[in-house]
């Protein structure tokens, strides 16, 4: 029995001791390590991947925003709104179509194809889209435009999809459309190493070019 206590309390001291060491090892030193490499050799993306406009924050290169101004490119569908939110006379949050803030997160509904609410919803955000883009047919809206992202924060649409915008954008905010294009062009990233993925345009970059001939916002 008394060999049997002593293993036990043996055993136990040494799990406790692995424990308190992995512990110390993986949930402090480690992240805090890997967060001063990090904080050092990439500040920018370490930060967040803020933009500021005269050394005001406007938002994250890597997260998106809902843009509603006629003379801005529209983002993608996102259902938690890019998390943009604004405070009623109530005192209530809303988001821009009226509804309640559902709190800070991510995501999409991630509706089947099949699902009466997805079809409505994609609809509903066709019928607007064309109702700010008369000279558009139905066949001409990129995929993008109506399916949102599985994130609902991308901050990125198709080369495509920010081309169809330019005529309602060059109307609206009074820059010509060679103007637009060639902003639109300015905030395009191509393939990765030429091969992976797709070329995206990130609507936040161009709307900040846009604001800034439009005379808005000063320089960045």
């Amino acid at each position: 029995m008394k060999d049997l206590l002593k293993n036990l309390i043996k055993n136990g001291r040494q799990a406790v001791g692995v424990t308190l060491i992995f512990m110390l090892v993986c949930g402090f030193a480690f992240p805090l390590t890997m967060t001063a490499i990090g904080g050092l050799l990439f500040p920018y993306q370490a930060g967040g991947s803020i933009i500021t406009v005269n050394d005001v924050a406007v938002g994250s290169e890597i997260v998106g925003q809902e843009f509603k101004s006629d003379y801005f490119l529209y983002s993608r569908p996102s259902a938690c709104h890019y998390n943009v939110y604004a405070e009623d006379e109530n005192g209530n949050y809303i988001y821009s179509d009226g509804s309640a803030f559902a709190g800070l997160s991510s995501g999409s509904f991630n509706y089947g194809p099949s699902n009466p609410l997805l079809l409505d919803r994609m609809e509903n955000d066709l019928e607007l889209f064309l109702k700010a883009h008369p000279y558009l047919k139905r066949e001409d809206i990129p995929a993008d435009i109506l399916t949102a992202s599985g994130s609902g924060l991308d901050p990125h649409i198709s080369p495509e999809a920010a081309r169809v915008q330019v005529q309602r954008i060059a109307q609206n905010s009074g820059l010509s459309e060679e103007t637009v294009n060639s902003i639109i062009t300015d905030n395009t990233k191509g393939k990765l190493m030429g091969i992976f993925g797709e070329e995206t345009v990130n609507v936040l970059g161009v709307n900040i070019d846009i604001a800034s001939a439009m005379g808005i916002i000063g320089e960045n």
